[in-house]
């Protein structure tokens, strides 16, 4: 092991597991502490500033600008106690991450003087102008337009977060074009509650709002920091762009839902304990299928509020790790050859009045309304498969799907069989009574001390990118380090753009004679038979499936570059304008930035292969060469020419190997920096990032494949970056 390499798994063996004593009082007891929630609203504002809000949240009514004062003011009494310093704006720019600007509370007394007070005016509260030109807006801001605005948005609860109480805005140009993640996702969320509430009052009147559920499973690996450190690829793009697979991996499935290394229990334990100060309901911890690889799960939740937990308790993930030794890896594929991190989204709609709208009920009139919300989802995927399938797609993400467990890029969606075969009766019967939902069967095992099994109405199906589950649908594809926002914006818009032409049909068939149920039950026929390509419960893995997908009609392009483009096509524009959440120039604008983000990581991961290849690899690599071929001369020193022939015929093979895999190696590199800087050269983002992804990225494993011959040959002390068997076992 080289000298650097051992520094460094020793500095990792160094790090023990840090005792983290468990709370005295249960979760239950210090749960939300952090969070300026209802509970704490009505201890620092009087009774009609708390309905006021109350009323913005769950009513939409807009939040008069006399309350935000007194918000304000007991929002900061409450945070200063808690010893906050500071506030901020905290918003999620189009970089799948979060950003913030921390303002202290002072503020002078009567001007410019000496004597200073901590205030906090409802109008800070309400909007803050951060510069919009130095965030990816794609051509909606510039340098010399730069003004832009946060808003205070009241449905997501500020928190404390160390000595800066954390404010959740939108963030909009001066012009009033969405900048970020959440004012989209919120107009989605109003979309689909204005659509889904129309079709609901057709089953029961008293209906007044319906909202959408997220519960989001975040995957991810840990690694020690001392090798962290040492590797200059996961540093700087999060994944190992080199690296021969361990002989010992994942193939013994040995890892997933095993015994959790000490030391990552005393981090769980540590980040679950923060996470419930900040009101996240962590519900699920275990081992994931790949060695270092783990999963945490929260209880679900409103989107948007699950949304903003899902981004908070990544930040809580990177602080905790460092102080466990770790480092924390959400790239979606940080080690080749192995299972990737995906972040499922299961997604639902629910109403005021306690109904799951994905749930199969219990009588005709039940399962009326669950099979109309299910058939307009599938119908809606099915239109706008392409777009959802964008909606998920990056250069980190393109690593993972389609391999090790993640769900293929194809969109398709599974049902299991008992609801296809409900389906199926529905599309060739003449009544709305063929709609019978069957309770869950007993499994009955011939083991007496083992209670009966409930088995649920579907099974479960690892390659579906969007599959049914009971009483949701689960989007299989999102990646680890992404923001939810992106394909619930996506999701939340079709259905509510596909339920409003679904009311239309309706309407327009009452209104010719038919009565309500059998309207609607026309139409859903006629849905399922339009939708039928979208549905497949086979397997997703396989290459039968892709070719069948290609005939059904489905979106099968490959190039990301493309993909994106899903996003301003006709049918996708309409969409977006129909449900009133992005307009043409924002969706032009989002894929300008989504380019440009494309093209840039995939130039700095050629900057770093490149540099690793000709600073680690080559140097090494020709240092144990020329060791060996100084053997070969001395072996030809001591023995006889035809004896030292034979004896040196090994390092001779070995040293001609190396050869021709460094000048291979060299020759790769020289044409991927070629390409790289002709690539920059293009000045339109769409030319820019389809040349990167065609002329680029193709070296990667080009230059991969013999970098990885070579460890194997390379004498491992010599060996600098440490290698996947040290970055995938805890110690």
């Amino acid at each position: 092991m080289s000298s650097l390499r051992f520094k460094a798994v020793e500095e990792a063996h160094k790090k023990k597991a840090i005792v983290v004593e468990a709370p005295s009082a249960l979760p239950s007891e210090y749960f939300g502490c952090n969070v300026f929630n209802r509970s704490t609203m009505s201890q620092y504002l009087s009774k009609e500033a708390l309905t006021a809000v109350q009323d913005a949240v769950d009513n939409e009514v807009p939040l008069d600008r006399s309350v935000a004062d007194e918000v304000a003011a007991g929002m900061k009494r409450w945070a200063i106690e808690k010893g906050a310093t500071h506030y901020t704006h905290w918003f999620q720019p189009l970089t799948d991450g979060t950003a913030e600007k921390h303002d202290s509370f002072i503020d002078y007394v009567n001007g410019p003087g000496e004597k200073i007070i901590e205030t906090f005016p409802g109008k800070l509260l309400a909007q803050q102008e951060p510069d919009a030109s130095s965030f990816p807006s794609g051509g909606i801001r510039s340098t010399f337009e730069a003004r832009g605005y946060t808003a205070w948005d009241p449905s997501s609860p500020a928190f404390i977060f160390d000595d800066t109480l954390v404010i959740p805005t939108i963030f909009i140009s001066y012009t009033g074009e969405s900048l970020d993640m959440k004012a989209p996702l919120l107009k989605a969320l109003h979309a689909i509650n204005e659509a889904a509430t129309a079709v609901c009052k057709y089953f029961d009147p008293k209906v007044k709002r319906v909202t959408s559920y997220l519960g989001w499973e975040q995957e991810y690996f840990l690694v020690d920091e001392g090798l962290y450190a040492t590797r200059p690829d996961l540093a700087l793009t999060g994944r190992t762009l080199i690296g021969h697979e361990s002989a010992k991996n994942q193939q013994l499935e040995d890892h997933y839902f095993g015994a959790v290394p000490t030391r990552v229990v005393a981090y769980m334990k540590d980040l679950e304990f923060v996470a419930y100060k900040y009101g996240i309901p962590l519900k699920t911890r275990h081992n994931e299928v790949a060695p270092n690889q783990f999963e945490l799960a929260p209880l679900y939740g409103e989107a948007n509020l699950s949304n903003d937990q899902n981004l908070l308790v990544m930040s809580l993930m990177k602080k905790v790790a460092r102080r466990h030794g770790f480092r924390l890896l959400l790239h979606e594929k940080p080690y080749a050859g192995i299972n990737g991190s995906g972040k499922h989204n299961n997604w639902s709609l629910g109403t005021d009045t306690g109904v799951g709208l994905l749930t199969p009920g219990k009588t005709p009139a039940e399962n009326l309304q669950f099979i109309t919300f299910l058939v307009n989802t599938l119908m809606a995927v099915h239109k706008h498969n392409g777009l959802l399938r964008a909606s998920i797609t990056t250069a980190n993400n393109a690593h993972r799907l389609g391999a090790n467990e993640a769900p293929p890029s194809i969109m398709s969606v599974f049902l299991g069989a008992h609801i296809s075969d409900v389906l199926d009766k529905i599309e060739i019967s003449t009544s709305e009574e063929a709609i019978v939902m069957h309770d869950k069967k007993i499994l009955k095992l011939d083991i007496p001390h083992i209670p009966e099994v409930l088995l649920d109405n579907t099974d479960r199906n690892r390659t579906s990118p969007f599959a049914f589950t009971g009483n949701r649908f689960e989007l299989r594809g999102v990646g680890s380090s992404a923001n939810c926002a992106s394909s619930l914006i996506v999701l939340n818009s079709i259905v509510a753009a596909q339920l409003k032409e679904f009311k239309t049909e309706v309407d327009k068939k009452i209104a010719n004679g038919l009565s309500k149920e059998q309207a609607i039950f026309e139409v859903i026929k006629s849905y399922i038979k339009i939708s039928k390509p979208i549905r497949f419960d086979g397997n997703g893995y396989s290459e039968e499936w892709k070719a069948e997908a290609l005939k059904r009609g489905l979106d099968c392009e490959s190039s990301i570059p493309e993909i994106y483009k899903r996003y301003t096509s006709p049918e996708s524009i309409e969409m977006f304008k129909t449900v009133g959440v992005l307009s043409e120039k924002e969706l032009y604008a989002r894929n300008e930035v989504k380019w440009d983000i494309y093209a840039k990581k995939i130039q700095i991961e050629a900057r770093v292969l490149g540099d690793i290849c000709l600073n680690h690899i080559i140097p090494v690599v020709t240092k144990y060469q020329s060791l060996l071929l100084d053997n070969v001369v001395k072996i030809f020193k001591v023995y006889p020419a035809d004896k030292a022939e034979k004896l040196s015929s090994m390092n001779k093979t070995l040293v001609e190997e190396i050869a021709e895999r460094i000048c291979t190696i060299k020759s790769n590199v020289d044409a991927m920096t070629q390409a790289r800087k002709a690539a920059h050269q293009l000045s339109g983002e769409y030319e820019k990032a389809k040349a990167y992804h065609d002329t680029v990225f193709p070296y990667f494993n080009k230059i991969r494949y013999d970098v990885d011959k070579l460890e194997l040959i390379v004498d491992n002390q010599m060996w600098t970056l440490p290698k996947y068997r040290e970055l995938l076992f805890i110690r």
